[in-house]
């Protein structure tokens, strides 16, 4: 009796009768031989009918196969180096096949489709090979991001969805009715994990943010997932450290654990494997002194009005590029600007102006990958933040109470899990590295 298995396994079964079970994605039609493209949601197989060694009501089956019809089959597996797939290098001799479902005019076809369309469709899109190579992708970042944090102290601790005021910014906030008083959806668990540190050393928070920014570039969604972990007794330094070590293993991990779905993508992957600790460190001002030689020996005009800043004004997309093509792996830029950032990031020493921030900008222009910063620890400064940035003080009691009972320094930072793959898979866009993107005048399907 042949052996139910998955097609990620495949080459553990050569020379042995087995059964799959899934659904075609592709069927060429040789006359006496059927070549059939088979997708069961671990990889993709080819399936070979032929009409000399199958019943005639197999046969007609195979050739009556549409897109997305769904079926079992059964056959002897077989190893082939030409063979086309995911693991590739096998496939399946079959003996017998049973249709399940006969699917009808299947909107996606093997040809060009516009972005639209495509996203109208999300809930068929994502059984393409692509967007399944790239989620794929996705579940091994989100395992090696709990993996690396569960082994090294960090303990996971669930904040709020629905908070009470504002974390990065009150012109991006989602409201909702909470009975009557206003609430909104969280922009970031951080100000949750600086009250659990103080029972458990080192935490983060992994889960849904949302950000009402009215942006359609390829870097932003309104709903992203974001992993947050914080640590007491933590300096700009040692925070450093934990993000070059943390997402060194997360790149690793998908380099050794997704080199198929890579390869299926098209990633060249040199500049991944570089990806290891120490990531070079550079200044605020010093990031500044790099964008103003490159703008003054450029002779592109475009270019160098795309990278005019002023000193105090955060990086957009074009200054994080020309930064990362001055470095071979993700490169810190620390030490920006207070006004640029948020209102809880602790001064510079001698200089107020400056934030205890950095940013992780990774190569090839996908741009930040991390934000973090230390903390204000005084209760009294933070007070005078609140203040300045305009934020209700009755908001955050329980965040100033923080600073009173064993304030300790201590540091965080964020990781944006689309961003990462979609750095990683080498993509143009962050929609194709969730599910189901929300984004601006897209809440479909």
């Amino acid at each position: 009796m042949a052996q139910l298995i998955r097609i990620q396994e495949i080459a553990d079964y050569e020379g042995a009768e087995v059964t799959i079970q899934g659904w075609l994605y592709h069927r060429t039609d040789k006359g006496k031989l059927q070549f059939l493209q088979v997708r069961d949601g671990t990889g993709f197989v080819q399936c070979v009918v032929f009409k000399q060694e199958v019943t005639p009501e197999v046969f007609a089956a195979a050739q009556s196969l549409t897109q997305e019809s769904s079926l079992v089959i059964s056959g002897t597996v077989r190893k082939d180096a030409r063979a086309p797939g995911v693991p590739g290098g096998y496939e399946i001799g079959v003996t017998d096949l049973k249709v399940i479902q006969l699917a009808q005019d299947y909107p996606i076809q093997p040809k060009e489709h516009g972005v639209e369309f495509l996203m109208d469709h999300r809930h068929l899109w994502v059984r393409s090979q692509l967007q399944w190579a790239v989620l794929r992708v996705r579940a091994t970042v989100v395992r090696a991001i709990r993996d690396w944090l569960d082994s090294h102290g960090f303990i996971n601790m669930d904040t709020p969805i629905l908070t009470p005021a504002a974390c990065e910014g009150t012109t991006t906030l989602f409201a909702t009715d909470y009975f009557g008083e206003p609430a909104y959806l969280t922009q970031s668990g951080q100000l949750y994990n600086e009250a659990n540190i103080y029972a458990f050393g080192r935490v983060y928070c992994f889960g849904p943010t949302f950000r009402a920014e009215k942006s359609k570039t390829r870097r932003h969604l309104t709903e992203f997932w974001m992993v947050e972990p914080e640590a007491a007794f933590c300096d700009l330094d040692q925070l450093m450290e934990i993000e070059e070590q943390f997402v060194s293993y997360i790149v690793q991990t998908c380099l050794r654990e997704r080199a198929k779905e890579l390869e299926l993508l098209g990633r060249d992957t040199s500049a991944l494997e570089k990806v290891v600790p120490p990531f070079p460190r550079i200044s605020y001002d010093e990031a500044l002194e790099i964008l103003r030689r490159i703008r003054e020996q450029t002779t592109d005009e475009e270019l160098k009005a795309l990278l005019a800043i002023t000193w105090g004004d955060d990086f957009g997309s074009p200054h994080e590029t020309e930064l990362t093509k001055q470095f071979d792996k993700p490169v810190f830029v620390y030490g920006y600007p207070a006004r640029a950032k948020a209102f809880y990031m602790e001064p510079w020493p001698g200089r107020p102006e400056i934030s205890k921030s950095v940013d992780l900008l990774a190569p090839e222009g996908y741009g930040e990958i991390t934000g973090g910063s230390e903390r204000i620890s005084d209760p009294d400064l933070l007070l005078q933040r609140l203040d300045e940035w305009g934020l209700p003080r009755e908001a955050f009691t329980w965040y100033i109470d923080l600073r009173k009972y064993g304030s300790v320094p201590h540091a965080g930072f964020g990781l944006g899990v689309e961003r990462t793959v979609t750095w990683i898979c080498g993509i143009d866009h962050l929609r194709e590295a969730i599910p189901f993107p929300r984004m601006l005048k897209r809440v479909y399907p």
